[in-house]
This record gives C-alpha cells, structure tokens and sequence, in this order.
C-alpha cells in the first residue's frame, strides 16, 4: 500500500523514521541534482543531503502544512548548500554540471560526449554574464523546472523578485547573444 505524501509527513511528525526516509527516497534524484547545481560536485552534493536529512529529522515537527514538505525540504537543502560553501569559503561552481544531465541524454554514444561539453561550457560561460542572484533563479527554474513560488520559498525572496530576477537575467542573456532583448 502506498501512502500519500500528507500521511507519511504525518507519520514522519509523529516519530516514524520509515515514513521520514520514504518521503526523502521518493524525491532523492531531484534532491541530488539541486545540491549537484550548488556544490559542483558528487562529493559535496552528499554532503549537503546528509545535512538536509539530519535538519529533516530534527525539525518535521515545526512543519506546520503537510503538502509544503516537497518545498520545505529543498529549501532545507538549498541552505544546506549555502552554508557549506560558506564554511568552505567556497565559490559556487558549476562546472561539472553535464548538459546530458539536463537534457536527459546521459546514455548517448560516447561520440557525443564532446559536443555535450562543448554545449556545458558555452552555457556555463553564457551564465557567467548574469548576476548570481539571477542565475540561480534560472536554474532552479530551467534547470529544475520548479515554479516560481518554490523558488522564492528556496532563495527566501518574494514570488515577484524571482520573476524579476529570471526577467532581467534573460533579457541580459539576450543581449550577450545579440538578440532582441524585448523577445
């Protein structure tokens, strides 16, 4: 029997550790990526998920409405995120965020692995002309097709500044690439 995210956040209020680590098991794969997106890395991505499960662990009692679990959470991890690399004093790379990754194309044929890196480059390149602020935004939001709302519950900014910020980085984006900037 399968049970719904409400219950097993209600269980997992309740003490329940199984229903705890179901809830974080179903969502694992997206959680990996996000921290993947901050930390530049496998091994720092990990480390940045056991932080987020230890918080998970230690504050589902404060979760007050059951159906923001999936946000809470990666808020949870995103700061998680943050405050590593501030520990480390570390800047965020992105390097080796492989555009298979994003493109669901990790199975290609090896021949293809080159044009992926040249694709990763040219995109990591073209992110460095924005802000920091507003590259986040369009990552969470292209990267990990998250809507605006869990964006701004992750960056602890309000819904409209996340559109601004996704806005005004694509529309430098633009610009950078010689287009319309009003497209």
């Amino acid at each position: 029997m399968v049970l719904t995210d409400a219950r097993l956040v209600k269980q997992a209020k309740k003490g329940n550790k199984e229903a705890l680590l179901q809830l974080i098991m179903s969502e694992k794969d997206i959680y990996y990526r996000l921290a993947y997106t901050y930390m530049g890395n496998s091994h720092d991505a990990m480390d940045a998920m056991e932080d987020m499960i230890v918080t998970l662990y230690e504050k589902i009692g404060q979760l007050k409405r059951e159906e923001a679990f999936r946000s809470w959470s990666k808020t949870i991890l995103v700061n998680s995120c943050k405050s590593l690399l501030k520990k480390r004093n570390k800047l965020v790379l992105l390097e080796d965020y492989t555009a298979a990754e994003r493109l669901g194309t990790a199975n290609t044929p090896a021949a293809d692995s080159y044009s992926s890196s040249e694709q990763q480059m040219d995109l990591q390149e073209m992110l460095q002309q924005i802000n920091a602020e507003q590259r986040e935004a369009i990552q969470l939001k292209y990267l990990h097709d998250l809507d605006h709302r869990t964006i701004a519950d992750i960056t602890g900014v309000p819904v409209g500044t996340v559109k601004s910020r996704i806005f005004q980085g694509l529309k430098k984006l633009r610009l950078h690439l010689g287009g319309d900037p009003r497209a």
